[in-house]
C-alpha cells in the first residue's frame, strides 16, 4: 500500500475516552465532502489528511492520469469521506468521484432552480436518445431534444452526435432517484432567439451582411444571418443568366450580401448579390456603339431568334431574320447551338428597356448586292433545280442565290404544270431576265434560250392551209394537235367529224396521227383553229 517510510498518527497514549470522541467525529464526518491536503503519494495510491485522527487514501483509479500525476505534497483536492476504515491500517476511504458527484449534484439542482444551461459531452447512444456526462453526473438526452432538426435513429446518425461538448438544459431532475433528463435544443432555441433579436437590430436596408448558405433551391439560396433566415432570389444572385441557385453556391458557403427589404413584423428578409457590383446597363452605351462588332456567346433560344450574352448581365437578341442574308431560317437551331461563340454587329442600343438588337449576318457583305453585277440581264445561267411549286421552279446558281423560272417563261407553248417541264436536281440553263434587289428576286427564262415559233405561224400555217400533227392532249371540248415544237393546234370537238360525237376520246386517242385544216389563226394570242371535217383523207369512225 504506501511508501515503508510513512507512519500513519501515533494513537499511543490516548485513553479510552478520546478513542470514543475520535469515533464519534469519525462517523459525524463520513459521508462528507471535506477538503483534504496531500500526505503522500505512490504510483497506485494518495495519502491524504481529512482533518481526522486517521489519514484518508484516495486511490488512482478515483482520477484522470494527468491529474494524479499533477498531486505533490501540499495539494488540497475534495474529497468524499466515506467513513470506512481501510485494512488493519485503519485508513479511511475516500472518493474523489463521488465528492465531484456530490459537488456537481448541489450545482446542477441550484442551476436548474435558476434555469441556467450546463456544459456536457455526450459519452454514448441508449434507446431513444444519449448518455451525457454533465459535472460528473450521468443525464438523459432524448433523440428529440439533441438538435433542433430532427434526428433519424439510424446507427450512422447517432454515432455522429457522440463525443460532442455543447451546452445543455436541464428540463427535469430528481436528485432521490438520481435522475437528470436535459436538452440540447432548448438550448440552441433559446441562443437562436438571442442571435435573432441581435441580428435584427443590426439588419439596415442597403447595407452588407455576412451570412452562411443554409438551404437551396430553384428559385434562390436561404441565408442564415445568424438566427434569421433571409432570401436571396435566383433573379438577384447575377446581373448574368444562372441556371440554378447550386452553379452559384453550395450549403455551408459564408456569403456577404446586400439587404435589399427588410419586413421586422414578418422577420422577412430579401437578400441581393449581384447589388454588390454596379448595374452593368446604365454605362452600356459607353462600352459599345451601334454598327460595331462584338463576341458573344448563345445562351438561350426563342421562337424568333436567340439571345447571345456579350458581357455578364448583358445580352441582345439576334432576330430570326438577321441569321443568314439567304437561307429562310425556320428555327434558331438551324443555324446556331446552346454555347456557341459568335461574332455579331450590334444594330440598336435601348439601355432604358435593356434591350440590344444583334445581327449574325451583319458581320458578311449580302451577296444580293453583287449579284446584279456577277448575272447581269440578258447573260444565260446554268445550274440545278432545286424547288419546284405551282408557279414555277427555283434554279441553283450559288449558295443562297436563287432564281425563279415561273411558269410563264418555260414554255412558248401551253403553260404546263412545271414537274412536266423539269425535276429536280436537273441542270438547266436559263436566261436572266430581271432583278429587283430590294425584293432580293432573280426572274429566270427557260423559254427566252429559244426563238418564238409563233413568230412564224403566219407564213407556215396560214388559214386554209392543211397541216398534220400528233394528238397531244384530249378535253371534254376538243383535241390538242402538234404541229411542231412550241405550237400546238385546237381541233374543237365540233370539227373533228361532219356527225356529232359527244367525246373527242369517242373518235382520237393520244399519240395518233392526224390530217386538218387551218380554219383561224390568232398569233398575239398564239391560237391556231383546226378543223377534220374538210379533210377527204380522213375516215369518219363513228359512221361505222
Amino acid at each position: 500500500m504506501m511508501d515503508n517510510d510513512y507512519k500513519p498518527h501515533e494513537e499511543a497514549g490516548e485513553d479510552f475516552a478520546a478513542m470514543l470522541e475520535q469515533d464519534f467525529r469519525q462517523r459525524e464526518e463520513s459521508g462528507r465532502i471535506v477538503e483534504a491536503t496531500v500526505v503522500q503519494k505512490n504510483d497506485n495510491e494518495v495519502l491524504l489528511d481529512i482533518g481526522e485522527k486517521v489519514e484518508g487514501i484516495l486511490s488512482r483509479e478515483e482520477m484522470d492520469g494527468a491529474e494524479f500525476d499533477a498531486l505533490q505534497a501540499g495539494s488540497k483536492l475534495d474529497v468524499f469521506n466515506t467513513g470506512r476504515t481501510e485494512g488493519n491500517n485503519g485508513f479511511i476511504r475516500v472518493s474523489k468521484q463521488k465528492a465531484d458527484q456530490r459537488k456537481g449534484w448541489d450545482t446542477l439542482v441550484a442551476g436548474f432552480e435558476q434555469g441556467e444551461p450546463f456544459e456536457g459531452t455526450i459519452s454514448g447512444v441508449v434507446n431513444r436518445g444519449f448518455n451525457v456526462d454533465i459535472k460528473g453526473v450521468k443525464a438523459f438526452l432524448p433523440i428529440s431534444q439533441a438538435d433542433i432538426r430532427q434526428i433519424r435513429e439510424t446507427p450512422e446518425e447517432m454515432a455522429k452526435y457522440v463525443g460532442l461538448t455543447d451546452m445543455f438544459k436541464i428540463i427535469n431532475l430528481s436528485p432521490k432517484r438520481h435522475n437528470v433528463v436535459v436538452s440540447r435544443r432548448a438550448f440552441l432555441e433559446e441562443t437562436k432567439e438571442k442571435l435573432k433579436s441581435q441580428i435584427i437590430d443590426k439588419i439596415k436596408v442597403g447595407e452588407l451582411i455576412t451570412g452562411k448558405v443554409k438551404n437551396i433551391t430553384e428559385y434562390g439560396v436561404f441565408v442564415d444571418l445568424g438566427g434569421i433566415d433571409g432570401l436571396l432570389h435566383i433573379t438577384d444572385i447575377s446581373w448574368g443568366r444562372v441556371s440554378h441557385p447550386s452553379a452559384m453556391f453550395k450549403e455551408g458557403d459564408s456569403v456577404e450580401v446586400v439587404v435589399l427589404d427588410f419586413n421586422r413584423s414578418a422577420e422577412r428578409v430579401s437578400l441581393g448579390y449581384k447589388q454588390k457590383t454596379e448595374d452593368p446597363w446604365l454605362k452600356v452605351s459607353e462600352r459599345y456603339q451601334p454598327g460595331s462588332i462584338v463576341k458573344g456567346k448563345v445562351v438561350s433560344f426563342v421562337d424568333y431568334g436567340a439571345f447571345v450574352e456579350i458581357e455578364c448581365g448583358i445580352e441582345g437578341l439576334i432576330h430570326i431574320s438577321e441569321m443568314s442574308w439567304t437561307s429562310r431560317v425556320r428555327s434558331p437551331s438551324q443555324v446556331l447551338a446552346i454555347g456557341d461563340s459568335v461574332e455579331v454587329r450590334l444594330l440598336a442600343i435601348d439601355p432604358e428597356n435593356r434591350r440590344l438588337s444583334l445581327s449574325l449576318r451583319g458581320v458578311t457583305p449580302n451577296p444580293w448586292d453583287v449579284v446584279g453585277e456577277k448575272y447581269p440581264i440578258g447573260t444565260t445561267v446554268s445550274g440545278k433545280i432545286k424547288n419546284i411549286t405551282d408557279f414555277g421552279a427555283f434554279l441553283g446558281l450559288e449558295e443562297g442565290i436563287d432564281g425563279l423560272i415561273h411558269i410563264s417563261d418555260m414554255s412558248w407553248t401551253r403553260n404546263n404544270h412545271p414537274s412536266e417541264v423539269v425535276k429536280v436536281g436537273d441542270h438547266v440553263e436559263a436566261k436572266v431576265l430581271a432583278f429587283d434587289r430590294v425584293k432580293e428576286r432573280l426572274s429566270l427564262g427557260l423559254k427566252q434560250l429559244q426563238s418564238n415559233p409563233w413568230e412564224l405561224v403566219e407564213n407556215r400555217y396560214p388559214i386554209g392551209a392543211m397541216v398534220s400533227g400528233e394528238v397531244v392532249n384530249l378535253t371534254d371540248f376538243g383535241a390538242f394537235v402538234k404541229l411542231e415544237d412550241g405550237v400546238e393546234g385546237l381541233l374543237h370537238v365540233s370539227e373533228i367529224s361532219m356527225n356529232r360525237i359527244e367525246r373527242p376520246s369517242d373518235v382520237l386517242s393520244i399519240g395518233q396521227q392526224v390530217e386538218a385544216q387551218v380554219i383561224k389563226l390568232s398569233k398575239e394570242d398564239r391560237r391556231i383553229g383546226l378543223s377534220m371535217k374538210q379533210n377527204e383523207n380522213f375516215v369518219d369512225e363513228s359512221t361505222d
